[in-house]
């Protein structure tokens, strides 16, 4: 099997979205991706690219992918979140997603972050166990919140 772990072109962008709807699948979420490929072009590849992207070929098809952004936090100054790391059902298991977040992690070593965060569902035991012996912490005493678009306009309607 050759792998070869790449920063993402616009051209991958398809082959990243599919990956996408895939553990929108997996998370059993699939109505919830409003995103379109040409999104991730635009917002990728654009003047100013809000995300990086990193994918896994194998055998020269795109089999996994991991795209991160820049955070800032007020304790520890520049760090990364690491959005998903995706990696199909039918490549799973074979180290593709170690040596994908492997890149991640050098990535952000390279750009001098004090930190690397990223979030995984509390069902998925497998990742959790996978993260954890890459050396992560779990943080079970936090909560993730967030304002969907819907709930944006209403409080933007109440608040203003």
């Amino acid at each position: 099997m050759d792998i070869t772990i790449r920063k993402a072109t616009k051209e991958d962008m398809d082959r990243v979205h599919e990956l996408i709807i895939e553990l929108a699948m997996y998370e059993k979420l699939p109505q919830e991706v409003e995103l379109k490929p040409k999104d991730l072009v635009n917002d990728g590849f654009g003047k100013k690219p809000l995300f990086h992207c990193f994918v896994a070929e194998v055998n020269s098809r795109v089999e996994a992918m991991a795209i991160i952004y820049n955070r800032y936090s007020t304790w520890k100054g520049k760090t990364v979140h690491l959005e998903d790391l995706i990696v199909t059902k039918n490549m799973r298991n074979k180290g593709i997603g170690a040596l994908l977040l492997d890149r991640v992690i050098l990535f952000g070593k390279e750009m001098g972050v004090k930190r690397i965060s990223w979030e995984v569902i509390d069902w998925n035991k497998k990742a959790i166990k996978f993260y954890q012996r890459k050396g992560a912490t779990l943080i079970d005493d936090w909560s993730i919140i967030h304002l969907n678009k819907g709930a944006i306009e209403n409080f933007i309607k109440i608040e203003v």
